[in-house]
């Protein structure tokens, strides 16, 4: 049997990398959703003490309570390896990397090489757990981060269109038992952000777990009263009531939308309104990838200018906005 001294990678192995060079770690996905990532020429201690793990924080969150701890083990020479399963569920919101050497100071790690193409249109199987899906990332500042989502429903956005004044919309239920029997009945609803009593709704036709919508334009311009409104989509129900969250979302990425906290716990029934969303791809962004079309219209108090887009949660929303 090998031991252990002789898996684990030794200082003596190989060169220390230069202090001025951030250690990188590559970042895999697999098709159910989890991680992979490894680090190369990581200085560790003696082998005979090992202690590493890879440092998840939750940006905004306590400090060592939203913390996840992945132990790091040898994955070949010079490398060592973590995994985030997908069956470990990040709550939803922004999580550093860093990696952590027996006593001393985490250090934030750099993104390395991604391969994320199991992300791309994923098609989660059946299941009533919350859907959780993580996506490596770099900062502004050049590190890595991951951001997730952890959602139950979950309204998969598909293709939109823009035409006649019209959006039109697909998407796809996710994580109730009976979808046919969710979404029987169920509207599409519009809710205006600066006073959320204000809402439009829009029948939506369904085909299993699949869904379609048509929203007009002029219903939502119609409540413009100068500046920028912003109405948020929401799939909703038959016999959901139809109450204004208490909290608003933000387009720059200091909240995180109220979705998350409608997350269903196991055993309790699923939420009866979700938030429309796309987030089943490897794109952690939507805002500045996914661009629609602008339509002009006019209304009694001038001329707007209306348009979809993904706010920096994700989330679908509609613009309108005085031209």
């Amino acid at each position: 049997m090998t031991t252990p001294s002789a898996q684990l990678p030794t200082p003596a192995s190989r060169p220390e990398p230069e202090a001025s060079a951030p250690l990188r770690a590559d970042s895999v996905a697999d098709s159910a959703g989890g991680l992979t990532f490894d680090i190369v020429d990581l200085v560790l201690p003696d082998p005979a003490d090992w202690n590493a793990a890879l440092v998840l924080r939750l940006r905004g969150g306590a400090e060592g309570a939203d913390e996840v701890r992945l132990p790091l083990s040898p994955a070949g020479e010079r490398r060592v390896r973590a995994v985030l399963p997908s069956t470990v569920a990040l709550p939803e919101g922004r999580w550093d990397v860093y990696v952590a050497v027996g006593d001393e100071r985490p250090r934030r790690l750099a993104p390395g090489l991604n391969d994320l193409r199991s992300l791309v249109d994923r098609r989660p199987g059946p299941s009533l757990s919350p859907l959780a899906v993580c996506i490596p990332y770099t900062t502004k500042h050049g590190n890595l981060s991951l951001r997730s989502w952890l959602r139950a429903p979950h309204a998969e956005a598909g293709e939109l269109r823009v035409s006649d004044g019209t959006l039109t919309g697909r998407g796809r239920l996710y994580r109730v038992e009976r979808p046919v029997a969710w979404l029987s009945g169920a509207v599409v609803r519009a809710r205006l952000r600066r006073d959320p009593s204000v809402t439009h709704e829009v029948p939506v036709t369904a085909d299993c777990a699949d869904f379609d919508f048509s929203l007009a334009y002029a219903d939502l311009a119609a409540h413009w009263d100068g500046g920028q409104d912003v109405w948020d989509l929401w799939l909703a129900r038959a016999d959901e009531n139809d109450e204004a969250d208490e909290t608003d979302e933000a387009d720059d990425g200091r909240a995180t939308s109220e979705a998350a906290a409608e997350a269903a716990p196991a055993g309790r029934q699923p939420a009866a309104r979700v938030r429309i969303a796309r987030i089943l791809d490897d794109v952690v962004d939507k805002k500045p990838v996914f661009a629609y079309p602008a339509l002009s219209l006019s209304t009694d108090r001038g001329t707007v200018r209306v348009t979809p887009y993904y706010t920096a949660d994700n989330d679908l929303s509609v613009r309108v906005e005085g031209a």
